[in-house]
């Protein structure tokens, strides 16, 4: 499989002070452990993307919410809301995040990948249609999902598979309506944001198009992942989608400090391989996949490394 490695130096440059657990140094340990593998690297398609214009942006997200976005760091502020800090860069490095998935897609497209990982700093799967949130500026995923459909005639209908220790519920919010897009969540419950109970499964014609999995603390990783593939099968017996989109957080792993769940390298290479599998069968393999959480810095790159493995090798 070819495997595009999209990423930015400007990811670097969001910096959110001491002892945030949102670091900068989180991209650097996930680019050396890519970069310190020969086999894994030298096998990579290197994509830098560009920022995203504005009005891709707006696609996702209403025009006062970019215009706060904008003006905050216009005004010098150094936090966007209680959990969000920001620094000179971060402006850049959130237009750079939102325009990572879009080179993403164009690079699958194009036939320049069959799928691809983007190493985005800042997470996205937070930021709503109109704000801010837990780390997130604007919403990477839902851009890119956007994106994909309004560019190219052959994306009708994506999924985005959400696996975060933390329910994405901006992600959720946005296309709560929509039954273009399919959202899966599979996340810590009761835990932050406090969203993505059962019953939350869509309104409107979207009905039925969002499925929630809450997991309970300390469930362990191989009943975690039952519940992953049933409900992957489940998903896979009603649609067909065009391009399946991955909200890759790594922070559901053992050893993370912000989650209580017991996944490790070896679930995820699983998760990532039943994935491919639908996507070969329904998509021609077509998958972005999206970091979001993940905040051990000792364990995150291996954790990313062995991600993107699964992703270039074939099942």
């Amino acid at each position: 499989m070819k495997t595009a490695l999209v990423h930015h130096p400007a990811y670097e440059k969001h910096e959110t002070g001491p002892g945030h657990p949102e670091s900068p140094e989180r991209y650097r340990v996930v680019i050396d452990a890519l970069k310190g593998d020969d086999q894994i690297w030298t096998s990579l398609t290197e994509v830098i993307p560009e920022k995203a214009p504005r009005g891709v942006i707006q696609a996702a997200h209403t025009k006062d919410h970019y215009k706060r976005v904008e003006t905050a760091f216009a005004n010098g502020l150094d936090r966007l809301d209680m959990d969000t800090t920001i620094s000179m860069g971060s402006f850049d490095a959130s237009i750079y995040a939102a325009g990572g998935g879009i080179a993403a897609v164009d690079a699958i497209m194009s036939g320049d990948a069959d799928n691809a990982f983007v190493a985005v700093r800042p997470p996205g799967h937070h930021a709503t249609a109109e704000r801010t949130m837990g780390f997130c500026m604007f919403n990477n995923v839902a851009v890119a999902a956007r994106y994909a459909q309004n560019k190219y005639k052959e994306i009708d209908r994506v999924v985005i598979i959400d696996w975060d220790v933390h329910h994405g519920n901006g992600t959720q919010g946005i296309f709560y309506s929509d039954p273009s897009v399919f959202f899966f969540s599979m996340h810590q419950y009761p835990w932050y944001p406090g969203t993505g109970s059962r019953g939350e499964t869509g309104q409107g014609k979207g009905l039925g198009s969002t499925l929630n999995v809450p997991v309970r603390a300390f469930t362990k990783a191989k009943d975690q992942r039952s519940s992953f593939d049933s409900a992957i099968s489940e998903i896979a017996s009603k649609i067909k989608p065009d391009m399946i989109f991955i909200s890759a957080g790594f922070d559901a792993h053992l050893t993370d400090p912000l989650g209580q769940l017991q996944l490790e390298d070896p679930d995820y290479d699983a998760m990532t391989n039943t994935v491919k599998q639908w996507a070969a069968e329904s998509c021609g393999g077509r998958i972005v996949s999206c970091m979001e959480g993940g905040y051990n810095l000792e364990t995150l790159g291996g954790t990313v490394r062995s991600h993107v493995a699964a992703l270039r090798d074939r099942t």
